[in-house]
């Protein structure tokens, strides 16, 4: 009994290392690709002599997802706000793409789905003070009402 015991923490080691070595190289994976597709793009203005403002959301939304992979090396955890803020840039970069094609429909739905995002993000922020998962991470509760 105390034999598989011992064989089934072995494996759980193993499995624990095998799935942080893929977590590693999926993250190198993704800023590589991050910083290629950064580098293209400044490529391509530095090659248009010109910077649009939808060249700027996508190096806003590059520099989101570096952001996000130090956030996860850093504290081991990705926070659900990363996506949610990349998410909103995504919409309002959209919008201003398709600029002259947008619809009144289309652009009533962007706005509200930017606006449901940032609900969220305020609730979020709002649950992780109020409900902190860590006791050692509780706050002052008279600095927030």
């Amino acid at each position: 009994m105390k034999y598989e015991s011992v064989l089934q923490k072995s494996i759980k080691n193993r499995l624990d290392q095998l799935m942080g070595m893929a977590e590693l190289i999926g993250l190198l994976v993704i800023g590589i690709a991050t910083a290629l597709a950064m580098g293209h793009l400044i490529w391509k203005m530095a090659a248009s002599e010109g910077v649009t403002l939808t060249d700027l959301l996508l190096m806003f939304l590059y520099l989101e997802v570096f952001a996000m992979v130090g956030q996860y090396l850093k504290a081991g955890q990705l926070p659900v706000r990363f996506p949610l803020y990349i998410a909103m840039v995504s919409i309002a970069r959209d919008v201003i793409l398709r600029a002259g094609a947008n619809t009144e429909l289309h652009l009533l739905a962007s706005a509200a789905a930017i606006v449901l995002l940032a609900l969220g993000v305020l609730l979020i922020r709002y649950g992780q003070h109020r409900y902190p998962s860590e006791p050692e991470e509780r706050r002052d509760e008279s600095a927030y009402p």
